[in-house]
């Protein structure tokens, strides 16, 4: 399996080749090789910054001669007219890192932005946000860098660090008890440690894991509000809970205010407007 810089690594290289090609040829043909300059990234909107180290790493595989001066860092409040960077170098250079800097930090940022958006509204209740594979193929791992960024909290990364038996798994192996009997066999034959979350459609389910038990999390899948206050009422503390399922800015924290655990907002990621910024001559 890939780390996350080899990942980055890899995006990095395929961005470029996806956008210079056999070249730029619009600042190959105007700008001198040896022209020096001077860019700023202008702040255009306010919300939270995201992507500045990944930026860094953008113009570091370009052209390692370019400096870099950090003026606000991941993870801080920006609003029209910050100037989160500086960066100084030949203008050949500037002007072929410009797009690609600029898609992952708007994108990372507006995912950030988002993320605080539920953050804020769960303040109080102990409940967390989570992120869910809904995701940008060959992006998640920026994606998903950026929900931390904001506040939120990651959860599986993808198929491979947890065990998540949706209904479509619970079906298709013929129930509850055998979808958990099943995933424990693998678990133990596989020499496995991974958190098993169940998903659950209905009390009638949800009293079958109860009775089957073995799993770490329970996912309360489009359960009404007063339903989840019911459904957090009966497993009262012995397995975690998560609320999955429809759950909107207008109505998260209501379902925070029933006392699970965790809720899952596909919307962090796979909806978001990127937030305006440039990139400009200084």
């Amino acid at each position: 399996m890939l780390s996350v810089n080899e990942l980055e690594d890899r995006l990095i290289e395929l961005a470029f080749a996806e956008d210079i090609g056999d070249g730029d040829h619009t600042t190959l043909c105007c700008i001198p090789e040896d022209a020096m300059g001077k860019s700023r990234l202008l702040i255009k909107e306010e919300g939270i910054l995201a992507g500045i180290e990944l930026a860094k790493k953008v113009f570091e595989k370009f052209d390692p001669e370019m400096q870099v001066e950090v003026l606000i860092g991941d993870g801080e409040h920006v609003k029209p007219g910050d100037v989160a960077m500086i960066v100084t170098g030949k203008i050949r250079s500037l002007l072929q890192t410009e797009r690609l800097m600029l898609n992952i930090m708007q994108r990372m940022s507006g995912i950030a932005t988002q993320t605080n958006k539920y953050v804020k509204l769960l303040e109080g209740t102990g409940t967390k946000v989570l992120d869910t594979r809904k995701t940008t193929p060959g992006l998640r791992m920026l994606e998903k860098q950026a929900v931390k960024i904001g506040g939120g909290v990651n959860h599986r990364i993808g198929l491979f660090d947890m065990i998540l038996l949706k209904d479509n798994h619970v079906d298709f192996a013929g129930g509850i008890a055998n979808a958990i009997n099943r995933c424990h066999a693998y678990l133990k034959e596989k020499g496995l440690d991974l958190k098993i979350e169940i998903e659950v459609r209905n009390f009638d389910e949800l009293a079958q894991v109860l009775e089957c038990g073995g799993v770490d999390r329970i996912m309360l899948d489009n359960f009404t509000v007063e339903d989840t206050k019911k459904a957090v009422d009966i497993i009262d503390h012995r397995y975690e809970t998560e609320s999955s399922g429809g759950i909107t800015i207008d109505t998260i924290r209501d379902y925070a205010l029933q006392g699970v655990d965790y809720i899952s907002v596909g919307a962090l990621t796979h909806s978001v407007k990127g937030l305006d910024m440039s990139f400009k001559a200084c």
